[in-house]
């Protein structure tokens, strides 16, 4: 590989380096269900087909974060950048000590004999990618053929797309044989109303078929602000009425994740501290927050420990 190859994309944003400490105090067991690893790329190559080339973010950095924010324990999702070559998400799972679960990225002709490897090291989903400026289409056949081979062992397929998107794929999540998990509530539109008929849209959606969302990313999805930074505690504003509206009303089915170390920023890079403040804004009552932390990420990743 040469030095060429391994350069990081123009223009990327490093992550936040020396986060604030959260002022709102997790719950005891608060899981962040959305977060990557990134390589390091000189241990763990990047996959030659990517679209862009990210910061190393080693377990060993999301630990120390997860640590320093009061999580308890992570869901580490694959990265578009390492392909289908989940390595990188093994070793990280392995290193947990039981304290992740992942969610891979596979092809129809992936071994059973990998499948139950992964399925070891602690993996629980496959994630399916339909956001056109971050992977090449994949033809739906192929997607059909992984939810099948998965839904044996009990996983889950995680969706991530745009709302423009939806209704051209609404009817092909519905036929997956497998439980949905919707990254960044489906990325609405929020210069739209939430209680408008997009919006609406999706929340029918969820509603009529087994999925489960998460209320994540608001740093991704706000046009007017403000950021999370220099101490800003009500951040993204913009955001809050539709995470809360989806908290509201599926309040046993939503999950919160940092999605550190947030690839493809382009315009600032949020305070993890001050994304952790966000959440009593989308989730109002202990109630809410403790289900989004702690009761709906363990029902989800780690059923064997719900009583």
């Amino acid at each position: 590989m040469t030095d060429h190859d391994t350069a990081v994309t123009p223009g990327w944003l490093d992550w936040y380096r020396g986060p604030s400490t959260p002022a709102f105090v997790l719950p005891p067991g608060a899981v962040d269900a959305h977060c990557h690893v990134f390589g390091p790329a000189a241990e763990f190559p990047f996959a030659p087909e990517r679209k862009y080339t990210p910061v190393d973010a080693s377990k060993h950095d999301l630990f120390a974060l997860r640590d320093h924010l009061g999580v308890d324990r992570n869901v580490i999702v694959q990265a578009t950048c390492h392909g289908a070559d989940n390595s990188a998400l093994v070793d990280a799972l392995h290193a947990a000590g039981g304290r992740a679960r992942g969610v891979a990225t596979v092809r129809p002709d992936v071994t059973d004999a990998e499948l139950r490897r992964l399925h070891e090291a602690g993996v629980r989903g496959v994630r399916f990618n339909f956001v056109r400026r971050l992977v090449d289409a994949a033809p739906r056949e192929a997607l059909e053929a992984v939810a099948r081979r998965v839904a044996p062992l009990g996983w889950h397929v995680v969706l991530y797309f745009e709302a423009a998107d939806l209704p051209d794929l609404e009817s092909f999540f519905a036929s997956l044989p497998v439980p949905l998990v919707v990254d960044h509530m489906g990325r609405p539109d929020v210069t739209r109303s939430a209680d408008g008929p997009e919006f609406a849209r999706f929340l029918r959606f969820v509603a009529a078929n087994h999925v489960w969302v998460k209320v994540s990313c608001p740093e991704r999805l706000t046009v007017s602000g403000p950021p999370a930074l220099d101490g800003e505690r009500h951040a993204y504003r913009d955001v809050v009425p539709f995470a809360r509206k989806v908290v509201e009303e599926f309040t046993d089915r939503t999950l919160w994740g940092t999605d550190w170390p947030h690839p493809n920023l382009k315009n600032h890079m949020p305070d993890d501290g001050l994304l952790v403040d966000h959440i009593p804004h989308i989730a109002t009552t202990a109630a809410r927050q403790r289900a989004l932390l702690v009761d709906n990420p363990l029902r989800l990743y780690w059923p064997e420990e719900v009583r």
